[in-house]
């Protein structure tokens, strides 16, 4: 017999013994439907934290305030250590959040060709009004300069962006996300919400302009913002929050040097020694994704186990069912050999049910694992997303479990006599 032979009778008793089938693909199934749809779950999170946090592109930066960890001192507080030498440093230099005289001498002091930007986060509890309507007491305040909205990934479905000069006088001007302008306007009404006077906090401000939808972003509204300059906020809504200056480059190649410059120039601003660490960091837009994305890891360790445990329970389950197979169909093995069958054909007929029963209950698996991972992906508001390289190490696994556990029951029915075979009772 050929090899084709064998496999489809291999095939045929798999089909003729359909409960027994279905019980061994059904344990297998769901171990590769855990293993796939947690990782399909997770690429998918990956997807939307780059979409996420990588809006102003890989060749963009930020400066930012980073709180020093490591404090000394009594209860006064008003001195620390330094990391680099043991001499008494002022409190006022290193734990001193960016102000905005700061930031402005940033920007007027850095000359590297860039594009530079000034933003403050206001508070997430503003309400918005206008005639009759109102919207929840959850609103993102946030303030910036006319280069916010580039920087961040913004555009504009309606009316116009902040300019220079409303930000140097800090009027009571503000653009609107998509999600505040339709609950205040109306989505048919967005087109008539510039130059319209809303109330903000009870504070009237004039729209300039209605941002287009961004979409949710692990389940909160990227529209649910309202943006003024960073002026009117240290104007009307004064915070204690750090300034945040953001930098894009012509070239993603320029970005470590601009960055390198950057340091350059706000080191004196911040009025730090030689010796003193920095007390503001400088991040690329696209690390805070991937930062994101490598905490994920952990998860993809926890689904891989999940499956692996499953699918060895799977292989002692599908190695008991082809020894009681073996034990069932001793007569008809003993009766294939006494035709003349060869112990090679016996237990390469065994050998190819085990592998038959895996990879049906690698593709099911497979495909249940894609659909769940894909059901949160429309939580997130992701595009589908498919694994393919899971996808081909689950049946390559799978293939693997069918031939180690179909192993030892088709050797020992090619060890089968087959006179006592035969007599098998």
């Amino acid at each position: 017999m050929n090899f084709y032979d064998v496999f489809s009778l291999a095939f045929r008793t798999v089909r003729n013994n359909r409960l027994r089938t279905g019980l061994t693909v059904a344990i297998i199934a769901f171990g590769i439907m855990a293993l796939i749809g947690i990782i399909t779950a997770i690429k998918a999170m990956n997807q939307k934290f780059s979409e996420s946090f990588s809006t102003m592109g890989a060749n963009a930066f930020t400066v930012r305030f980073k709180e020093r960890n490591i404090r000394f001192g009594g209860g006064g507080g008003d001195v620390k250590l330094s990391k680099k030498t043991n001499r008494k440093e002022k409190k006022s230099n290193l734990g001193k959040k960016i102000d905005k005289k700061e930031a402005e001498l940033f920007v007027n002091t850095y000359h590297f060709p860039a594009i530079t930007s000034i933003s403050i986060f206001g508070n997430r509890n503003a309400i918005a009004s206008y005639e009759e309507k109102k919207t929840s007491p959850n609103l993102t305040l946030m303030g910036g300069d006319e280069n916010y909205l580039l920087l961040n990934g913004f555009t504009m479905a309606a009316g116009r962006n902040i300019n220079h000069a409303e930000v140097e006088s800090g009027a009571n001007v503000c653009m609107l996300g998509y999600d505040v302008a339709k609950k205040l306007f109306g989505e048919e009404r967005i087109e008539t919400a510039p130059n319209a006077t809303i109330r903000v906090n009870n504070i009237p401000y004039r729209v300039l302009g209605v941002m287009a939808s961004r979409g949710a972003s692990m389940g909160f509204s990227r529209d649910n913002v309202i943006i003024t300059s960073y002026t009117n906020m240290d104007r009307v809504f004064p915070s204690s929050n750090s300034y945040v200056m953001a930098v894009m480059t012509n070239d993603i190649r320029q970005v470590n040097i601009a960055m390198g410059e950057a340091e350059a120039v706000f080191r004196p601003i911040r009025k730090l020694t030689t010796t003193e660490e920095n007390n503001f960091v400088l991040e690329r837009s696209d690390s805070v994704a991937e930062t994101a994305m490598n905490s994920l890891g952990f998860l993809t360790i926890s689904a891989t186990v999940i499956g692996f445990i499953t699918l060895i329970g799977a292989a002692i389950g599908l190695m008991n069912i082809m020894l009681v197979s073996v034990s069932e169909r001793t007569k008809e093995v003993g009766l294939v050999k006494a035709i003349g069958g060869k112990s090679k054909m016996v237990r390469r007929q065994f050998l190819l049910e085990a592998i038959i029963i895996s990879v049906m209950g690698a593709l099911f698996g497979i495909v249940l694992g894609v659909i769940v991972g894909n059901l949160f992906s429309l939580v997130l508001n992701t595009g589908f997303v498919v694994p393919w390289d899971w996808v081909f190490m689950g049946i390559l696994i799978c293939s693997l479990v069918g031939l180690v556990a179909g192993l030892y029951p088709a050797l020992k029915a090619g060890r089968l006599n087959p006179i006592e075979a035969l007599r098998y009772e």
